[in-house]
């Protein structure tokens, strides 16, 4: 007899087996219901961050003449309108004379340095990050510039890290 109740040893095997059948009941009708409630999220969840990517196909689909400008239009992407912008510094450099779209791609590939070459900079952009801002690089090429494919490059260089592109743009001469 178990103290105080006034059952049996059977009596106590019969009313555990019955208990753990209704609490394995309870778990497969209970179950699905807590799988669908996930753990709520602790802290704040973080944003999509802002990010900047060259450039408009306006840009780079056309033929410049030396003295003129190139104007490289930013795309802005932010996901999350609440996203806090990175401090991010935007540069762009065109490089060339190459004679053919090769040439450039094979020097770009290579790592010595090609001479005859010239370089037309922009100053760098910081974007502050402002909605509906729209950051712009400009390129004066130099009225000194020989005619040919140049490597137009840009970067976005964060604190942590830097990411490039290339376009191929077409100088020709002067008319």
């Amino acid at each position: 007899m178990v103290h105080g109740y006034g059952i049996g040893k059977l009596d106590v095997s019969k009313i555990l087996r019955v208990n753990v059948s209704r609490v394995r009941l309870l778990a497969c009708l209970v179950m699905p219901f807590l799988a669908a409630c996930g753990a709520e999220p602790s802290g704040q969840v973080a944003a999509e961050p802002v990010t900047y990517t060259c450039c408009e196909a306006g840009d780079v689909d056309r033929l410049y003449q030396p003295g003129q400008t190139l104007t490289v239009h930013w795309t802005v992407e932010s996901p999350d309108p609440g996203a806090t912008p990175p401090q991010v510094e935007l540069t762009a450099r065109l490089t060339g004379p190459f004679a053919t779209i090769d040439d450039l791609k094979a020097a770009a590939e290579d790592t010595h340095a090609v001479s005859g070459l010239a370089t037309f900079a922009a100053a760098p952009v910081r974007p502050s990050g402002t909605p509906d801002e729209r950051p712009v690089s400009t390129i004066v090429i130099g009225p000194e510039a020989k005619p040919g494919y140049y490597n137009l490059i840009t970067s976005v260089i964060g604190d942590d890290d830097t990411a490039s592109g290339a376009s191929i743009v077409r100088v020709v001469p002067r008319t």
